[in-house]
């Protein structure tokens, strides 16, 4: 919740933001203030943020560390929803063993395959629709020293065994992330707002909850899609409420950082 914080109002306007103000936020989203205290501290170990002290007040600067986050963070969530390309039924496949006694890279790389859009048919297979992503996961796989458990290759199926819509079956389950759009759209479209706090709060769980997105949904293209995939709709209705609640949230956000 912190870096969606930091990505939606910080990080736009490159100033730094005072500790009352995040702890606010943080509370207004339900996050009790010695959680939210310790998740500024976090932030600050893992180098998202370094601070600066004005008096008895402290205020907060993204490092670059944590703008690059952002930003990488921003350019794939801003993409769901982004009309398909027309696919030319080419596959990014890696096979990838971990070494005995390396399950925190295992864990590691779980969660980074995810995120750049790969889904797991069988152990140790992963796949993508996105072939243009591999300058990203050869790094992913460099930062964990699995080169040399490693290989890749880009190609379509051949017709022997499964179609392309049965590969997609097996890594993923698209009822699932269905189900997670209809929640996501429930919980937020007949939502009823009476002030700045409440439209400031509001913006940041709509965010915050369409960041996790990426580990979730695959951004298949449409060929390899159901008719009329919810995840079209569920992304045009990201972007209008986001942009209706954007001037409300901002003015309410910049009332409790000026000093």
């Amino acid at each position: 919740m912190l870096l969606t914080i930091l990505g939606e109002f910080v990080y736009p306007e490159g100033k730094p933001v005072w500790t009352s103000t995040l702890i606010h936020v943080l509370k207004g989203v339900g996050i009790e203030e010695k959680a939210a205290r310790q998740a500024i501290s976090r932030g600050a170990e893992a180098g998202w943020i370094s601070s600066e002290r004005r008096g008895r007040e402290v205020r907060w600067h993204l490092t670059p560390t944590g703008t690059q986050l952002i930003e990488e963070g921003a350019e794939r969530v801003m993409s769901l929803g982004a009309n398909s390309h027309p696919w030319d039924g080419s596959w990014l496949i890696l096979v990838v063993t971990i070494p005995n006694g390396r399950r925190t890279a295992r864990r590691r790389l779980y969660r980074s395959l995810e995120w750049v859009g790969f889904g797991n048919p069988t152990p140790g297979l992963w796949v993508s629709a996105h072939p243009e992503r591999q300058g990203e996961v050869g790094r992913i796989i460099d930062d964990l020293k699995l080169s040399d458990s490693t290989f890749s290759f880009v190609g379509s199926s051949t017709g022997i065994g499964l179609s392309d819509h049965e590969l997609v079956d097996r890594a993923w389950n698209l009822d699932s992330i269905a189900e997670y759009y209809e929640e996501l759209l429930k919980n937020y479209e007949g939502l009823r707002l009476e002030d700045e706090d409440s439209i400031l709060f509001a913006q940041v769980r709509l965010v915050n909850d369409w960041q996790r997105l990426p580990f979730i949904d695959p951004q298949l293209p449409d060929s390899l899609l159901p008719p009329d995939w919810i995840g079209r709709r569920a992304a045009a209705f990201f972007q209008e409420r986001r942009a209706a609640w954007h001037e409300a949230a901002h003015d309410r956000w910049h009332e409790l950082n000026e000093r």
